[in-house]
């Protein structure tokens, strides 16, 4: 048992706002309010208390304001009743009253800042939904602990993850159901994610088919892999032949340096912290990955092969690449790779580095490993490497039991239904992804030269946010539009059957 209790959020009162539905009988007493403002009566279909969102959509988030539940901190314990705070938000400005559907985005493995404004706004406002996102345990500011000791991190899982969405989903289905003055209704839901939160997507249909109409797993990574030496090799694909060769070169100069003069070639890359030298080329395989897997190839590349074709030092350019591009444009922080920092059992709102490691080197692994041939990233880089990292981090005993995941899931072979995959061509992940079709699992790859990871939600970049997934600046954004077309029909045909019958699904 943990030496202290977890931290318990008292839930207040829940007040909504609600986007008016302007038909006729509304319009009525909308007049006969203007007529008699001393009667007090209220529109069946709209609720006093569902009011509309004060705060206009602006930037990157349809919705930043916080809303709590008490959530169960052990789903499978029958004695341990303890509860912790677990934060949500909700958009209900499209929402079509009182029948709309639901559609519940999963935050994955990062603190969840609000409900982003990517593609889901424009499906909200098309299919007249409301929008709720639930935080992740033990990320952001959903965390049971006042410290993350191991001992502490065992709640955390991906199938703890699964059984908070059904709570959480059955309680807000029930507070709806008390602001619009009714009982036992469901509202169709539907299941949105990317990358693990894809999977969490793809798995909450595969447990709870009686709770979702259907499942979008954007980028769903469903198979767990203990050695991803796909990973790398996608990289290589997506780069190109001629920038491959070039980081490649890289790789093979940074080894040579490292040996020779480690401290020296650390801190040209800014990277000085970084003691264990599997840490530091972690870091830089890092960087070219990002580019590829959010969809900016032609910054980590241009760059690359001019300073190959003048004749420059590949490794200072490089290193601009990664000071310039990842740590400055993208944010990354060289803190992120260091064990010692992951050692640190503190409570963090931003940071979720030791909580994703302990879900990667208990659950998923994705150990991304050097190929045995034509890598990119360094051999150093290997499953040594981040075993090693796994037992100095969280202490003895802490491995990935990949096989158990699998068996539980099904991995590729997951036997769900109503659930639509998709990938973009040039994301390393779509190797954990299921990518072969079938009626009742279509599964699309998103083809072009800039589509990485989420395309179909993010459009392209990926990263920095583009305002509702914009596809424009994707290289062909007739693909991006074609695959969201068919995610439409998909759509379409669940929530009617979903209505139709008169259950949640089935």
């Amino acid at each position: 048992m943990p030496s202290e209790g977890p931290v318990i959020l008292v839930v207040l009162p829940w007040t909504r706002r609600m986007k008016l539905v302007r038909d006729g009988n509304c319009w009525m007493l909308i007049l006969l309010l203007l007529l008699v403002l001393s009667v007090n009566f209220a529109c069946s279909s709209t609720p006093r208390l569902l009011r509309r969102q004060e705060v206009s959509v602006t930037g990157n988030y349809l919705t930043r304001e916080e809303h709590w539940f008490n959530q169960t901190l052990d789903h499978f314990s029958p004695y341990d009743h303890r509860k912790f705070g677990q934060r949500y938000y909700e958009y209900l400005d499209e929402f079509r009253v009182p029948n709309g559907p639901i559609f519940l985005k999963i935050c994955g493995e990062s603190a969840c800042g609000g409900i982003t404004n990517d593609y889901l706004g424009v499906l909200a406002k098309k299919f007249g939904a409301a929008v709720v996102s639930l935080e992740h345990r033990y990320y952001g500011k959903s965390v049971p602990f006042r410290s993350l000791t191991t001992e502490n991190l065992r709640f955390l899982s991906s199938k703890q993850a699964l059984f908070d969405l059904a709570a959480f989903r059955n309680y807000y289905q029930e507070s709806l159901n008390v602001r619009l003055n009714r009982s036992n209704v469901d509202n169709s839901w539907f299941v949105f994610g990317v990358s693990y939160a894809g999977a969490l997507s793809a798995w909450f249909r595969l447990k709870f088919p009686h709770l979702t109409c259907g499942s979008l797993a954007s980028s769903g990574v469903v198979l767990a892999v203990y050695n991803f030496t796909e990973f790398d090799k996608q990289i290589g694909e997506s780069t190109g032949p001629e920038c491959k060769s070039v980081l490649q070169e890289i790789t093979a100069l940074v080894d040579q340096k490292l040996a020779s003069n480690a401290r020296s070639i650390k801190a040209l890359f800014g990277a000085s912290k970084l003691e264990i030298d599997g840490d530091f080329l972690y870091f830089l395989a890092d960087a070219a990955v990002t580019a590829i897997q959010y969809g900016n190839p032609d910054a980590l590349c241009a760059p690359l092969v001019e300073a190959k074709k003048t004749g420059a030092d590949l490794v200072e350019a490089y290193a601009t690449f990664v000071k310039e591009y990842y740590v400055k444009s993208a944010g990354a922080s060289v803190e992120t790779y260091d064990q010692h920092h992951l050692q640190r059992t503190e409570v963090s709102e931003g940071d979720g580095d030791r909580l994703w490691w302990f879900q990667v080197c208990t659950e998923v692994a994705y150990f991304q490993v050097a190929p045995s041939n034509d890598s990119i990233r360094s051999s150093k880089v290997d499953t040594r490497y981040h075993l090693d990292l796994c037992k100095n981090v969280f202490g003895n005993g802490v491995y990935p039991d990949v096989d158990a995941t699998n068996l539980y899931y099904g991995g590729t072979r997951i036997a769900g239904s109503k659930i639509v995959f998709t990938n973009g061509s040039q994301d390393p992940w779509r190797h954990a992804s299921k990518t072969t079709s079938s009626p009742d699992l279509p599964s699309y790859i998103i083809k072009c030269h800039n589509c990485g990871h989420g395309s179909d939600l993010r459009g392209c970049p990926q990263s920095p946010l583009v305002p509702e997934g914009d596809s424009k600046n994707c290289s062909a954004p007739d693909a991006v539009d074609k695959v969201r077309q068919e995610i439409i029909k998909h759509m379409d045909l669940w929530l009617s059957e979903c209505q139709n019958s008169g259950k949640r699904s089935f």
